[in-house]
This record gives structure tokens, C-alpha cells and sequence, in this order.
């Protein structure tokens, strides 16, 4: 099975089995969904700006930027399904279309690499570190955020052609996922000392949202392999399970988690006397 080369394994179920009608129209569908919930979650950030106080609203700043790179490249990733694969008449799927381009999983990976620093970093512009260096805490998630995406990116070629190089670079790439979960958890438990309680708790929340969220992807690359080498999932079901999860993973772990850091930090902004008023006056209370 390597007629296609290094090609993701949705291009080899396009070529040898074909998609149905509903499998190929929910995965058309389902990217849609995706981009088109970025675009509209980009409107919630930009209008919602001004109902923190300015010290926090670097986070919906980091939002609007996270939403604008997710629609453009989620955009392209959903024209790049419908180009590269056309109905066959005689046979009454779809079939990988002639002289066209692959599907290419890489615009999630390029997608990734702008946005998961930038939502790593968020939460450090909503909590307040007691122990560690900002600095620091910083610079690690830039680090372990590219090296889990470039690692990642590297072993999806070979989910087809080479299942050990696959599983060598999803290794290394899960070594950085760990790190990045951990060091979450850290910011997170360092947050939550001495502010009031529904921003604890709305922070706990955004820790069990990341911890699920985050947990999709690794499966969603799996997919191929699930219950064995070619798995029982190495087909259009498995294709269409790992474009839902791949949308239900950006978002939550960018359009939820963003929301849910806007609310800590209105909390946040009340408890320490910042008055929103609707008609576009916001000042501090004495």
C-alpha cells in the first residue's frame, strides 16, 4: 500500500474504497462548520474586548488572532477536501480526483503552529503566577507548543507507509504534549491562590475543558490504527470520526476555552472594581 507515497491515509480510502455520499458530504459539512464557527467566534472576541479590564484583555486579543489564522487555513482545508475528490458515476462514490491535489491534514498542523502559543499564552495575560516566572512559563510553552506541532507534523506522513517512523514521531511529539499539560495544570493551580471564588472555579473548569479538548487530538491522529495496524478504522468511517473530532477539538480548546478565560477575567476585572457600562463608558470604582 504505497501507491500514493507518504500521502494521509484519507487520500488512500479515497483511492482503493471511495466515499459515500454521506461520508463524504458530513466531512464537507463538518469543515464547514468549522471555519464558519472561527468567523463568528472572531465577532464574539472583538465586541466582547472592552468588558475586562485592560490589563486582561491582552487574552481576547490573543483570541481574535487564534480565530482569524483557524477560519483562513480551516477555509483552504475544506476547499482542499472538495477538489480532491470527485463522483464517479459508474462506481457511485467519490474517487480521488484526477491530476488533483491531495488532501493534506498539514493545513491543521500550519493552523496549529500560529495558534497554540498564542493559546498558551493566554492564560498568562488572565492569572496572576505566584511562584513561577512569567518569563519562563512563557518561553516553555512556546518551546514544547512548536516542538509537539513540528514532531506531530513530521509523523502524520508516515501514517500509511511507515507505522514505525509514525509511532517514533508521535512519541517524541507526546513527550511535549505531556510537558504542556503539566505545565497548565501548574499555571493553573498558581492562578487560583487568593482570588475569589467563582473565578477558581470558573478556572477549574478551563482546566477539565483543556484536559478533554486536548486529549481529542492524539486519537483523531490515531485514527488510522485504532484496533490494530490498519484498523477497523482505516476507512471512510475512520475518516469521517477523525474530521468530527479534529472540529470538536479546535473548538473547544480555542473557541470555548477562549470564552471561558473572557468570564475568569470579568471576574477577575469586578472583584477589583471595574465597571463596564454598555453605552461605551468603562472606568474603575473608587
Amino acid at each position: 500500500m504505497n501507491e500514493l507515497g507518504n500521502a494521509t491515509f484519507e487520500n488512500y480510502v479515497g483511492l482503493e474504497q471511495g466515499y459515500s455520499e454521506m461520508a463524504y458530504q458530513m466531512v464537507a459539512h463538518v469543515l464547514t462548520l468549522g471555519y464558519a464557527v472561527m468567523l463568528a467566534s472572531l465577532l464574539y472576541f472583538v465586541l466582547t474586548l472592552k468588558q475586562v479590564a485592560p490589563k486582561y484583555r491582552m487574552s481576547n486579543i490573543l483570541s481574535v488572532v487564534v480565530m482569524v489564522s483557524a477560519f483562513l487555513l480551516l477555509y483552504v482545508q475544506a476547499q482542499n477536501w472538495t477538489t480532491a475528490f470527485e463522483f464517479d458515476i459508474e462506481r457511485g462514490k467519490y474517487y480521488l480526483a484526477s491530476g488533483a491535489d491531495l488532501f493534506n491534514n498539514g493545513y491543521r498542523y500550519l493552523n496549529w503552529l500560529i495558534d497554540v502559543p498564542m493559546l498558551l499564552f493566554q492564560i498568562l495575560f488572565v492569572v496572576s503566577l505566584t511562584k513561577s516566572s512569567f518569563s519562563s512559563v512563557r518561553n516553555q510553552f512556546w518551546v514544547s507548543g512548536t516542538l509537539m506541532i513540528v514532531t506531530g507534523y513530521i509523523g502524520q506522513f508516515y501514517e500509511v507507509t511507515d507505522i514505525v517512523k509514525f509511532a517514533i514521531w508521535g512519541a517524541i511529539s507526546t513527550v511535549f504534549f505531556g510537558h504542556i499539560l503539566w505545565l497548565m495544570r501548574k499555571v493553573i493551580r498558581e492562578g487560583q491562590e487568593g482570588i475569589p471564588a467563582d473565578a477558581k472555579s470558573t478556572l477549574g473548569a478551563i482546566w477539565v475543558l483543556f484536559l478533554i479538548s486536548w486529549m481529542l487530538y492524539p486519537g483523531a491522529y490515531l485514527m488510522p490504527h485504532l484496533l490494530g495496524i490498519n484498523g477497523a478504522f482505516f476507512n471512510e468511517t475512520g475518516v469521517v470520526a477523525r474530521e468530527i473530532t479534529y472540529t470538536i477539538a479546535d473548538v473547544s480548546s480555542k473557541v470555548i476555552y477562549g470564552v471561558l478565560l473572557g468570564v475568569a477575567a470579568q471576574q477577575l476585572s469586578k472583584a477589583e472594581g471595574y465597571v463596564y457600562e454598555r453605552q461605551g463608558e468603562e472606568k474603575l470604582s473608587v
